[in-house]
Parts: C-alpha cells; sequence; structure tokens
C-alpha cells in the first residue's frame, strides 16, 4: 500500500493544489433571499474559491406586508450561519467577513436578528446602507473586469442598487426593486409589477461615466437571466461571467419572458428549479432598467458585493495588478512542470510578434501573456486528450478580467499547441466567438509554442537563447546558437515550416 505520508505536502496537509502562502479568508452574505458563504483561498488581486454554499432563507418575504423578518426564516438563517462558522473554523480560515443587506437593514426587528448573528458569530456583521451596497457591487466589478467603464446594477431580494464605475467609484443610489420585494408589492401580478418598476426607475438620476454605455449586471436572479439567454441562443461558451448582450436584445428577450412565461423558452433547464420563480420579476426590472438607463450593451457578472468587500481589503499595490495574469501565473505555479518555461515562452512571444510586425492592443497583449502561462497545464492528461481538457479547463476556469474572445485566443493558442495546425485539426466551436484577427494571432502563437517546446522540452533557460529575425531579404530567420545545433532534427525543422505557413513569410534556420 503507498506510504499516506506522500499524499500529503506536509504543509498543514494542504495539497500541492493550493497555493500554500495563503490563508483562507470568507465572506457570508445575509441577503434576502439567499445566505451563502465563500471561502476563497487567500486575499490577492485573484483568488480562486475553495467552499461555496448557500441556503434560500427568504429573510426578506412577507417584510412588504409585515415589515418584520419571517420568524421562520430568521430560524433557517441562523442554522445556516451556525454551519457556517463552524466549516470556516474546520476549514482553518484567518478572518470571516459577515455583511448583511436590504431586508437586515430594513425589518423592524432586524437589529435584533443581526445581534443573534453577531453572538454565533463572534464577529461583527457589517449592515450595508443601500449606498454601502451600490459601492461594493462596483468595486466587485472592478475586481472581476479590466478597466471597467459604465453603470453598474446589482438586483438582489430586497432591492436594486445603481452606481456609475470606471477609475473610480460614483455616488450609488438604492430603489426597493428587489425580486421578493417587487413580487410581494405587485402580488405577482406582472402588470402591476411593469408598473411599479417603471414608476421606481423613472426617479433614477445615474450618469454614464463615459460614451460606451455599458451596463454591468449583478445579482443571482439577473445571472441566471444571462444563463438562460446563453441556453436559449446555443451560444458557444456557457460562462455567464463577461457575457455580452446588446441591450436591444436583451429586452426583447425580457418582453419575450414577460409576455409567454418559461414554459415558452428554450433552454429554461439551464436555469435551477429555486430560481426560476423570480426570473419574471428580473425580466421586468431588467427591461425597465436598460429602457430607464438607454443602454448600449449589457455585461453580465459572476462577482459582485462579496468580491468588492475582498476588493476593498486590498493594498494599492496588489489592486494594480491584472487579475487574469495573476490567475493565470497561479495556475502555471500549480500545475505546469516549470512555470519559468511559461514565463520566458511570454517574453519570447512577445519580441517574436514585435519583429514581425504583428500588431497588438492591450487586451491582445494581455491574453497572450496568459496563453504563455497557461501553456503546460494539460501536460498529465494523455496526448490523445490534452487538446480537449485544455479546451474544458479554459472554457470553464474561474477567471475574470477577460472576455469571451479572450478565452477563445487563450484556448485556440493551446488547442491547437496539442493538437496541431494540420486539416486533421477541426477548428473547435470556440473560435466562433473571435474575430478572423484574433483567431490568426492564437494559430501564429501556437505555432510558436510547437517550435519551442521541441527545443526546450520546457527545461528553463533554452528559449532565451533562441533568436528571430527578419533577414534583408524579408525572410524570418530562426537563430540556434552553435551550443545546442544538436537540438535541431527532422520534427523541429517541419514545425518551423509550420509556422512559416503560419505566418505566410518564408522562414529558415541559421546556426549561429
Amino acid at each position: 500500500m503507498e506510504n499516506e505520508a506522500n499524499l500529503t505536502s506536509g504543509h498543514g496537509g494542504l495539497g500541492q493544489g493550493r497555493l500554500k502562502e495563503r490563508t483562507p479568508v470568507a465572506v457570508i452574505d445575509i441577503g434576502s433571499n439567499s445566505i451563502r458563504q465563500v471561502v476563497y483561498e487567500g486575499l490577492a488581486r485573484s483568488t480562486s474559491v475553495l467552499f461555496n454554499e448557500k441556503v434560500l432563507a427568504g429573510l426578506g418575504r412577507g417584510m412588504v406586508s409585515t415589515g418584520r423578518l419571517d420568524d421562520e426564516a430568521v430560524a433557517r438563517a441562523l442554522r445556516a450561519i451556525e454551519r457556517f462558522v463552524a466549516i470556516g473554523k474546520q476549514m482553518k480560515v484567518g478572518k470571516t467577513h459577515i455583511i448583511a443587506t436590504a431586508a437586515a437593514r430594513d425589518a423592524k426587528n432586524g437589529l435584533d436578528f443581526i445581534r443573534q448573528v453577531e453572538d454565533i458569530s463572534g464577529t461583527t456583521v457589517e449592515v450595508l446602507t443601500g449606498a454601502m451596497e451600490a459601492k461594493y457591487s462596483a468595486l466587485g466589478i472592478k475586481n472581476g473586469f479590466h478597466n471597467p467603464n459604465g453603470i453598474v446594477g446589482d438586483m438582489g431580494g430586497g432591492s436594486l442598487e445603481l452606481v456609475g464605475v470606471n477609475g473610480k467609484v460614483a455616488e450609488g443610489i438604492t430603489l426597493p426593486l428587489g425580486g421578493i420585494r417587487l413580487a410581494e408589492a405587485s402580488d405577482d401580478d406582472l402588470d402591476k409589477a411593469i408598473e411599479i418598476a417603471n414608476f421606481e426607475l423613472s426617479k433614477a438620476q445615474v450618469a454614464w461615466p463615459g460614451d460606451e454605455k455599458t451596463f454591468y449586471a449583478i445579482g443571482g436572479t439577473w445571472r441566471s437571466l444571462g444563463k438562460l439567454h446563453i441556453a436559449h441562443t446555443k451560444y458557444a461558451l456557457a460562462s455567464v461571467h463577461d457575457y455580452e448582450v446588446s441591450a436591444d436584445d436583451m429586452m426583447a428577450f425580457c418582453e419575450q419572458i414577460i409576455s409567454e412565461g418559461l414554459k415558452e423558452i428554450k433552454g429554461i433547464n439551464a436555469v435551477s428549479k429555486n430560481r426560476r420563480e423570480l426570473l419574471p420579476m428580473g425580466a421586468i426590472v431588467m427591461r425597465a432598467t436598460l429602457k430607464q438607463l438607454g443602454a448600449k450593451k449589457i455585461v453580465f457578472s459572476s462577482l459582485g458585493v462579496r468580491e468588492g468587500v475582498l476588493y476593498a481589503l486590498l493594498s494599492e499595490k496588489e489592486k494594480q495588478k491584472d487579475a487574469l495574469l495573476s490567475a493565470a501565473k497561479d495556475l502555471s505555479i500549480l500545475r505546469a512542470r516549470t512555470p519559468e518555461h511559461c514565463l520566458e515562452l511570454a517574453e519570447w512571444s512577445g519580441k517574436a510578434f514585435e519583429t514581425l510586425g504583428i500588431k497588438e492592443d492591450e487586451d491582445d497583449t494581455r491574453h497572450r501573456i496568459a496563453a504563455c502561462y497557461l501553456a503546460d497545464i494539460a501536460w498529465r492528461a494523455h496526448p490523445d486528450f490534452r487538446a480537449q481538457q485544455y479546451m474544458g479547463t479554459i472554457a470553464n476556469a474561474g477567471f475574470v478580467s477577460i472576455g469571451h474572445e479572450g478565452r477563445a485566443y487563450i484556448a485556440l493558442a493551446n488547442y491547437h499547441r496539442y493538437l496541431g495546425l494540420g486539416s486533421k485539426a477541426k477548428t473547435p466551436p470556440i473560435a466562433d466567438l473571435a474575430s478572423k484577427s484574433t483567431v490568426k494571432k492564437a494559430r501564429i502563437l501556437a505555432a510558436i509554442f510547437r517550435v519551442l517546446y521541441l527545443f526546450s522540452g520546457t527545461v528553463p533557460n533554452i528559449i532565451p537563447r533562441i533568436g528571430l529575425k527578419i533577414d534583408s531579404k524579408n525572410k524570418v530567420v530562426i537563430e540556434i546558437p552553435e551550443s545546442i545545433s544538436s537540438l535541431i532534427g527532422e520534427r523541429p525543422e517541419e514545425r518551423i515550416r509550420q509556422l512559416g505557413k503560419e505566418l505566410d513569410m518564408p522562414i529558415k534556420i541559421k546556426i549561429v
């Protein structure tokens, strides 16, 4: 029997898949509909979720008529909090941050409930005002998107927060348009709910910080609306974060839900049953919000208030880091054979693109570097399945600060790195999310990977010794130092010719 001691790292029993310098941190979010605890790997610019659980306690149900938190819902919520605290201790969480939103702050017995939570947890609960909730929502968007510019909308069970964000976070507003509150105020009458939503939003004065007019949608009901649209349209990537739709298309989809009902909507099975009840209310508020604000497009976010709380705790230096590149580098450290090799790929390919005259905008550069950091994460898989495993990893990884075209770039570069660039390597459906220019860059990067891998075998300090230049005859020259010229062979030469085909330029090897 294998020695069990070999199965642990010796660092508090943490597995090799954990970044051992990080101490887990947790956020318990007490909302009007759900109570959720998320345990993160640590406080960092990009962090992974270790544990995530929610209980649909429904604290806000009945508040429109009673003004109080329901006694049964309170008991259920306190049981959940007790369990979450126990889980946190078991997972050696360093710090738990507890926040409470609309239901707890508005209810007559809200203060008594908060005191009970504090007694159970031994932690002070931060009861967010509407303005604070809007601020944390905006910070969640800053956490999850690269240079966001637009208006953030966070629809919970009890309220809707709206706030502008670009480099800074503007003053936000809160409206009584949460899903549970709207359903009760309208007695589940959709026509009445439409009237209420239109009336409340007619008073909303939120300025766009720029001309893009991008609306960032947060909240479980709206995420479910995004998932439904993905399934309904048979979109190529089932990732709701950074899923982008024109405002006109989303308003038309909301109108379809309102007028036809969910039974007629294709793809409804993509939404969990416990989220379906409030979807019509979510559609009503979404349509009214986009129309009132004059939004041009909507982008869905899987990050929100909880991640905003963590972002607020970061140092200014940490906030300035690129969340995508931080996450990609972390995954490289955890899975690549030699992370240094991946860093060398990024530097070499950057110089090569510049030499070859391949123009990159800021996002192109970020995506290329991330693809390099992630180029070796699938090496443990069987060679026949590495490309498919890699595609699945990139499509479903919890990366943020990257759009769907960026995911396509990273996925395609390494799909072709493993499967090849010939006619047998059929272009996967994810390529439909990228422009022709992006697909071309991804294929060139894949061809570079395939050449450099055969020379380095992922061993560091080999790639920097290989040169690339354009000679006087406009021919691409790969320069191999004489000290490693024995690495030249039939297979590397074949892949260098393949790189030439992707570049549509003649290419040769020169020993220097």
